[in-house]
């Protein structure tokens, strides 16, 4: 989700002062003191007059958030789906290359229409090398289309300076990163 916020934070008696992160699993604070809530242990979310109200095993904690309080309670109550995040409206039309796992083909069934072409193409990239493909990726792209290279975080096989200079080298812009899975991460390029 990738907001963030200047506040104030009042755990039990205390009351902090720093920034207020909102990931997509967890809820991060840090200042006087640094404060991570996993957004799964959370029990109880409310927002009023500008302040956000966390219920779980550390808490309560109140966040003055000012007008993002009622957004980040919404994204806490109902997050956006994983093909939200990257962009999948219904009926698009979605082009795998390698390997993904079973839970995206899943969630793309639901969503996309899975073809040889597509507006956005996802391009599986285990190392390196696997970046050779890109420009000929690039070739096979329509106007307004775009493409993810998906690979995995914080391995030395791959690293993110190597997948942007892969895309910038097809004549790619990267316009978005977003997190895919625990062990894997995306760049969306763009023509």
């Amino acid at each position: 989700m990738g907001q963030e916020v200047e506040c104030r934070m009042k755990l039990g008696k205390r009351t902090l002062s720093g920034k207020a992160y909102l990931e997509t699993d967890y809820l991060l604070f840090r200042g006087d003191e640094r404060v991570k809530v996993l957004l799964k242990d959370v029990r109880g979310v409310s927002a009023a007059d500008g302040v956000l109200r966390l219920e779980y095993s550390g808490g309560p904690a109140e966040l003055a958030l000012g007008q993002a309080a009622e957004k980040w309670a919404a994204k806490i109550l109902q997050p956006p789906s994983r093909a939200a995040k990257l962009g999948i409206k219904p009926g698009m039309k979605v082009r795998l290359v390698g390997e993904f796992d079973e839970d995206f083909r899943e969630e793309l069934r639901e969503c996309a229409i899975v073809a040889r072409g597509g507006e956005l193409v996802f391009y599986a990239a285990a190392d390196r090398s696997d970046l050779d493909r890109v420009s000929k990726l690039a070739t096979g792209l329509g106007e307004g289309s775009a493409l993810w290279i998906v690979y995995p975080k914080g391995v030395p096989a791959i690293r993110e300076v190597e997948v942007i200079a892969a895309g910038r080298a097809a004549g790619f812009k990267d316009v978005k990163v977003a997190r895919f899975s625990e062990k894997l991460t995306a760049l969306k390029f763009v023509g």
